[in-house]
């Protein structure tokens, strides 16, 4: 049992009476020791043998055996001696599960008296039947004792007493149990030990047989197997140490370790979710734009400036933001300087995660035939989704307007374009548009169509749509409102679309059919074997293979419909692998028209070159050149100030009568033959020649181009010579009555300037003008009538002019001169000094008579 335990330190504590004759312990305390020396695994540590048996003295071994053993076999003759030890067990504290007592006894009566002899005479006559079946069987009926004794060895069965071994020495094997107590105090086995002998005749162990668990034999030392040597060491002081402490840098390391990497894990995993939130909130700040970055376009302004002849208007098919007035539906705005087309939606919606990922996910679609979504403005008074402005409107608007040409590969890119918005959209995840329509494709200005409003599914669940927008609806869209889109539907869509284009009119043509929509969209709605559709036929350059191809898309089965992938398949079949440019298009189209109309151009140009040429006459005719040429770069024209220049002022005498005298043509051509004449003179000085009105003359110099001091040389000269030319001005249709003028001059300083819209008149202001006028109303005839500036500036300034005191001359301050009613700053002179310019005539006489 010991070795079975793997006991190998004991202690020995027998008790040897000396007045008993025959001790009953020291023989069996003799054999354990013979048999432990024989053991190369077992140690006695302690051994007593006591003569006394007292409490001093049970207490006293126990405390030399705390030190030295856990398992202790004692022997002692008597109960009382096993009971009194057991309580100087529990007074020292020796009653714990380290500590196991094995109690041996010798040569004492049982507990239970039984006849001897019963048990073993049974198991004899067992034994003699078994070992009789077997010689019958092995052929010897009648077998002699030898015989009987060595069939009988080896045999094993189950006797009277117990289990029956028979050994080879032909004697039964003793079998020795081993009991225990629980901890309600039953009895039961541990083991039963099975001795046998060996070849020399000694005795030994056979077999060990445990008879119960572990767990139950140490029930009451706590279930585990108590050890010979405690783990500490019989005085506590050797326990070996713990993990803990064996390992305690490596365990605070590694749970350093593990803390930094758990940390730095939930840190990365925070990171990450915070960086993926932050990352989304920031791709949602894309689609989302503040009403308050929305500007409203500048009003387009169509006044110009009445002085500039520059012509402003131009001819374009593409239609300039600033032009665009919002409607129901849409308005225009500026958002970080593009234009952008906003449509309204007239609620309130609450977006989900899911809605958010498709808008972030529409916000970076850049595809060539989708119109640019640029995001949602959540602030503004009405929710706008706010798209890419295209300057061209809408392909419904292109329709409408009904002046483009179009040929049939211009339909054909347009039709192409919208397929390749629909396949994309198909094979995305935004999936079909289902509310397809020509109103929602848009054209650039480089004639690409651009499909807009795709998405926003989460919108177009609250949108109230008007009659008007079933017409490109499929059929089992109409009768099912709450019908998801589908790719069918937009297939459908897609062949309205393509009959607008076809036949260059409105869906269905509703302008020249005499039903009206509701009863159009009921028809549709209602199907049948031959359900309403648009008419496909047109003048224009088709391919029938896209009427085809149009009459398959809008069939009233949505399963036999064309998917977008066959759709472009056979698009790209019917262009015949030629170039899909649109542009290259346009251009080879724009090249051929240029050659047919270059030779008509320059023809075109050249006389438009001679009429400009004429046109510039006339102008400068009208006009100062330099005024003239200010008006037609466009530019303004400001009012001017001259300080010095000479006015002259003419009128023809006694016109009044002369006019009475001839008809009103005769006095046109009067007229015009003296102004013709005066208009050669001036064209030899530096004057320019005002204005006329009735027999009135005004001219000046000096303006527009300044000439220093020659202003007044010039008019002197041109009036002498105007003088000269009248003495022999004849009148065609009175050839014997003579004209004559007077003339008068000033020089001061004058204002001009550009005067009205419809026909600019360049005009002198100031006091120097009225002057001028009543130098000429107050002179006479034939002479030249100068006041004292002019005076001044003649003979002073420029020296070599003759002249003549008048005396003094009641300027007043109205005048029959009609002409100066339009100028303004009129004053009374009251009486100034006037002088007489002489001609060289003049001056002649004077020096033949002085007194003259």
């Amino acid at each position: 049992m010991v070795d079975y335990f793997q006991w190998t330190e004991i202690a020995l504590i027998y008790y040897v009476a000396r007045s008993d004759l025959i001790p009953r312990c020291s023989p069996l305390i003799s054999d354990f020791e013979t048999l432990v020396n024989s053991n190369d695994n077992l140690t006695i540590t302690y051994r007593r043998q006591m003569s006394v048996i007292t409490n001093t003295s049970y207490a006293s071994v126990l405390k030399n055996l705390k030190d030295l053993a856990r398992v202790v076999v004692v022997c002692l003759e008597s109960d009382d001696a096993r009971r009194n030890l057991m309580i100087a067990i529990a007074e020292q504290g020796m009653d714990t599960n380290e500590y196991v007592y094995i109690m041996t006894e010798s040569r004492r009566a049982g507990f239970y008296p039984i006849l001897s002899q019963v048990g073993p005479l049974g198991d004899a006559l067992l034994l003699y039947a078994y070992a009789l079946n077997k010689s019958i069987e092995a052929g010897v009926p009648a077998p002699t004792g030898t015989q009987l004794c060595n069939i009988a060895k080896g045999m094993e069965f189950l006797g009277f007493t117990g289990k029956v071994i028979i050994n080879q020495n032909a004697s039964r094997t003793p079998i020795f149990t081993i009991y225990n107590l629980d901890s309600s105090n039953n009895e039961f086995v541990i083991m039963t030990i099975a001795e046998d002998l060996d070849d020399s005749k000694d005795p030994v162990v056979s077999s060990i047989n445990l008879t119960s668990s572990a767990s139950k034999i140490w029930d009451t030392w706590g279930g585990t197997t108590p050890l010979s040597t405690p783990i500490c060491g019989f005085t506590g002081t050797d326990c070996p140490k713990s993990f803990t402490d064996k390992y305690l840098a490596i365990i605070l390391g590694c749970t350093a370790a593990a803390i930094i990497l758990i940390i730095a894990v939930i840190s990365t995993v925070v990171f990450l979710i915070r960086s993926k939130r932050q990352e989304e909130e920031r791709l949602n700040q894309l689609w989302q734009v503040h009403f308050s970055s929305l500007t409203k376009p500048p009003q387009k302004n169509t006044m110009h400036s009445s002085r500039s002849l520059q012509s402003t208007i131009t001819t374009s098919t593409k239609v300039t933001i600033n032009s665009k007035k919002d409607t129901e539906r849409h308005s225009f705005y500026f958002l970080n300087n593009e234009s952008v087309v906003a449509r309204k939606h007239n609620f309130r919606a609450v977006f989900t995660k899911s809605d958010r990922a498709i808008f972030r996910k529409m916000r970076n679609i850049d595809q060539d035939n989708l119109c640019k979504f640029i995001g949602l403005s959540l602030d503004s008074p009405t929710l706008l989704s706010v798209w890419r402005y295209c300057s061209r409107g809408s392909l419904q608007d292109v329709i409408a307007k009904g002046s483009l040409q179009m040929d049939w590969f211009f339909k054909y890119s347009l039709m192409r374009d919208v397929a390749e918005a629909i396949y994309y959209l198909h094979h995305s995840s935004i999936g079909p548009h289902g509310w397809l329509s020509s109103s929602t494709c848009l054209v650039d200005e480089r004639w690409q169509v651009k499909v807009s409003f795709f998405g926003l599914s989460a919108i177009k669940q609250f949108e109230v749509r008007e009659q008007r927008d079933f017409l490109h609806t499929a059929p089992e869209a109409i009768r099912d409102a709450n019908m998801a889109a589908t790719k069918e539907m937009d297939i459908y869509s897609f062949a309205i679309i393509c009959s607008e284009l076809i036949t260059k009119k409105s869906a269905w043509d509703l302008e020249n059919e005499s039903f009206d929509i509701e009863e159009l969209v009921y028809k549709i709605k209602k199907g049948g074997k031959n359900p309403p559709r648009p008419s496909l036929e047109t003048e224009d350059e088709h391919n029938g293979s896209m009427s085809l191809l149009v009459r398959d898309c809008w069939n009233e089965n949505p399963d036999q419909r064309p998917t977008s992938e066959q759709i472009k398949t056979l698009m790209k079949s019917m262009n015949h692998n030629r170039s899909s440019n649109l542009m290259d298009h346009v251009f080879n189209v724009l090249e051929q028209y240029a050659s047919n109309l270059e030779d008509e151009v320059q023809a075109r140009m050249k006389e438009l070159t001679e009429e400009k040429k004429r046109s510039d006459v006339l102008l400068y005719r009208m006009l100062p050149k330099q005024v003239a040429e200010k008006l037609k770069l466009g530019q303004s024209v400001e009012p001017e100030t001259f300080d010095c220049v000479t006015i002259f002022f003419s009128d023809v005498v006694s016109f009044t009568t002369l006019a009475s005298r001839c008809t009103p043509l005769q006095v046109v051509n009067l007229l015009n033959d003296l102004y013709t004449t005066f208009d050669a003179i001036i064209e030899q000085h530096d004057v320019y020649k005002v204005e006329t009105i009735g027999d009135g003359y005004l001219c000046v110099s000096g303006l527009p181009h300044r000439n220093g001091n020659e202003h007044a040389k010039e008019v002197s000269s041109m009036s002498f010579a105007l003088l000269k030319a009248i003495k022999t001005f004849k009148i065609a249709h009175l050839p014997k009555e003579r004209i004559n003028i007077r003339v008068g001059l000033h020089t001061g300083p004058v204002v001009t300037g550009v005067v009205g819209m419809t026909m600019p008149r360049y005009c002198l202001f100031g006091d120097s003008v009225n002057t001028a006028s009543r130098m000429e109303s107050n002179g006479k005839p034939g002479r030249v009538h100068i006041s004292t500036e002019c005076m001044k500036f003649l003979t002073e300034t420029i020296g070599g002019y003759t002249t003549e005191s008048r005396g003094e001359v009641i300027v007043k301050v109205c005048s029959t001169w009609k002409l100066i009613d339009i100028y303004v700053g009129l004053q009374g002179k009251g009486a100034v000094q006037t002088y007489w310019l002489l001609t060289e005539e003049e001056i002649a006489e004077k020096m033949k008579d002085p007194t003259a």
